[in-house]
């Protein structure tokens, strides 16, 4: 089903008298449990369309629906409600709070949607034994841990609202290859227990990833390349996005 739809979404920023046409008139449509990567330029829209489809801004012009109801006129107030019901975040940067333990980084993002303490700490407990992260860690503050350690439990913290689409932006730009590796493992493996993801990204392992890479230019989709299902060593697969992305100049 269609998860996400815009309909000649535009976006505009003003500075010093002149204005800055960002997201020009796209149209997109996201499917339930689809991992769809936008990638394109510095300064091409990518992270602004993050932000429009997940309500963390608003739009110029057009509207967004999501999962039938549209977001794009809802106040502040009830967007800020709509994203801690239906988006998780992950972002380059951790924010994780530094005086507190990871599991307590996780379950206070829990107990914003719900009282119920024990449950969010059995879930938060079951997501961060998930992800490979061991109880030690858990009491561990995040300037203890490893970039992709804190990554990875930047990611349990954007899934334990169980939220309908995790949104994000440039999620292995600040690790080193094995720990980007290993967190793009995570995401892979909860998209294939059918969670949707939306990810920017310039980076092509992030990229190949997805089974849906969009190309943006100067605020406008100008291609798609449907990838299918993640396999590890597909080779075809990296030539099909290399083709595609040389064809888009990029």
């Amino acid at each position: 089903m269609v998860l996400i739809k815009t309909e000649k979404l535009c976006k505009t920023f003003s500075s010093g008298g002149t204005q800055q046409h960002v997201l020009k008139n796209l149209d997109m449509e996201i499917h339930e449990g689809d991992f769809t990567v936008v990638m394109g330029s510095s300064g091409a829209g990518k992270s602004t369309l993050l932000y429009a489809l997940s309500g963390m801004d608003k739009p110029t012009l057009g509207s967004i629906s999501f999962a039938g109801r549209e977001i794009s006129k809802l106040s502040n107030d009830q967007l800020a409600v709509f994203r801690r019901k239906n988006c998780g975040f992950v972002f380059q940067q951790m924010f994780l709070l530094d005086n507190m333990s990871i599991l307590d980084n996780i379950m206070a993002s829990g107990l914003l949607v719900t009282k119920d303490k024990k449950d969010v700490a059995a879930r938060a407990k079951e997501l961060l034994t998930r992800v490979g992260l061991t109880e030690q860690i858990w009491r561990k503050f995040p300037a203890q841990l490893s970039g992709g350690e804190a990554q990875r439990a930047a990611i349990v913290r954007a899934l334990i609202n169980r939220p309908k689409v995790i949104f994000a932006d440039e999620p292995t730009g600040a690790l080193n290859s094995a720990a980007g590796t290993a967190v793009l493992d995570v995401l892979t493996g909860v998209n294939k227990d059918g969670q949707s993801i939306i990810a920017v990204t310039h980076d092509l392992k992030t990229a190949r990833r997805g089974n849906r890479v969009l190309y943006i230019r100067d605020g406008v989709i100008c291609g798609t390349c449907d990838l299918g299902t993640y396999v590890s060593g597909d080779k075809s697969r990296h030539d099909k996005l290399s083709a595609f992305l040389g064809e888009m100049g990029w």
